[in-house]
């Protein structure tokens, strides 16, 4: 039986999977102080875990911890400003928060957040990596990591992004609809990038990954109903869903790896892939071209091969040629040099690659070593293949896919 310890953190950490980011924006909206209302939340949830191992954990721990960072927050805000001058806001929060009401229902303002975060007062730049923070929780060197951007840089861009918001009162609400083409490009690149967090991790083993994919799924669906004829909103979706429905094939029953071209495709979840080709059809309606839509074709080309027995290089190289063009990235380019490897050879595959090796954002990006390695072992170059594969088994967190690339890395031995 667990003990009380374990049984509050374990509760700690459900409200803060399931509730850090409605809690977040609910009192960020009230005082427009998104850095006070995540520090009056930190400090909320380390009593949570100082108190319920002796108080045992409350029915409605979201209820609680809103209750204890209300008080944090009144604290702060009685620290900064006069008494007098701080009565209005004081008031404004107890006028709106009513703590029995929270226990039915805590209102859900994440998607006013959001638009606040993509406010275009807000550098462009930072904006999806101020909507990772905020509504789910990330740390700045996690999503440093996935914008190729040293910790420290991102840290200090968070914090100038927090306090314009504030400084600016830039209100948390969801845009008029004139207003919400600009800010939806930093709005969807954030829920991609939150996917991609929780998809580098199918078996929900960490916990600032757990149900980061549902959560974009969850999130992404929420755009579409507000704007249900964008396409690259469509297609965003369609596109986390052609990758959700391959997520039982991604583990053998042993737990190992097993990449797209080896997955048992009976595995593959027919009712998500059938769902994100209609929206990828709808998606197609419109005369432009955006990058989610390429990218959602892609995978619906990977997932075409359950109908065709075999991949269809040919049009995945045209449809990066494509990306380049609408949104060129290193990465890009390395999934690129990859479907070109299977078109013109590993040569003209390690020439695309090549263009980039000088950049200085991918000497620790994984994807770039392990398409390194595997290109360079084809051409029989063993010694900088042996070497790449080191480099990228030495950057995997996953360590079903480090043993994978170890493997790889064997193979050259024998």
């Amino acid at each position: 039986m667990a003990s009380a310890s374990e049984q509050a953190r374990a509760a700690a950490e459900t409200a803060a999977r399931q509730s850090y980011g409605k809690l977040v924006a609910f009192l960020a909206a009230r005082s427009r102080d998104v850095a006070g209302a995540e520090d009056a939340l930190a400090d909320a949830f380390a009593m949570a875990l100082a108190r319920w191992p002796q108080t045992g954990v409350p029915q409605h721990p979201e209820a609680w911890l809103l209750a204890v960072a209300r008080r944090r927050a009144t604290d702060q805000h009685r620290r900064r400003q006069t008494r007098e001058a701080a009565l209005p806001h004081l008031k404004l929060i107890g006028d709106e928060m009513e703590e029995e009401a929270m226990r039915e229902k805590l209102p859900d303002d994440r998607l006013g957040l959001i638009f606040a975060c993509a406010h275009p007062a807000i550098d462009a730049g930072v904006r999806a990596p101020l909507i990772l923070q905020t509504v789910l929780g990330f740390d700045a060197a996690t999503i440093a990591s996935a914008f190729l951007i040293s910790p420290a840089t991102m840290g200090q861009r968070l914090v100038r992004a927090k306090a314009r918001i504030r400084e600016a009162g830039i209100p948390f609400r969801i845009p008029e609809l004139p207003e919400l083409p600009e800010r939806l490009s930093a709005v969807l690149e954030a829920v991609y990038a939150a996917f991609a967090e929780g998809w580098t991790d199918p078996a929900g083993t960490e916990t600032r990954r757990r149900n980061l994919a549902t959560e974009a799924i969850w999130l992404c669906r929420l755009v579409t109903e507000l704007l249900p004829e964008e396409p690259e909103a469509l297609s965003l979706l369609a596109l986390m869903l052609y990758a959700e429905a391959r997520r039982e094939a991604r583990r053998c029953a042993r737990g190992d790896f097993v990449p797209l071209s080896d997955q048992d495709m009976a595995l593959w979840d027919a009712r998500l892939i059938e769902e994100a080709d209609t929206l990828l059809s709808r998606a197609g309606r419109s005369v432009h071209l955006g990058r989610y839509q390429i990218e959602a074709a892609i995978q619906s080309v990977h997932v075409a091969r359950r109908l065709t027995g075999r991949t269809d290089w040919t049009a995945i190289r045209q449809f990066y040629d494509a990306l380049v063009l609408v949104a060129g990235s290193p990465v890009v380019t390395i999934n690129r040099a990859v479907a070109i490897g299977e078109t013109d050879g590993p040569a003209a595959g390690l020439t695309e690659l090549d263009t980039v090796a000088d950049d200085r954002r991918i000497d620790d990006y994984q994807p770039y070593w392990a398409a390194r390695a595997g290109l360079l072992a084809e051409l029989g170059r063993t010694d900088e293949a042996r070497q790449a594969y080191e480099r990228a088994i030495g950057l995997e967190r996953d360590e079903a896919v480090r043993r994978f690339l170890a493997a790889k890395k064997a193979i050259l031995l024998n």
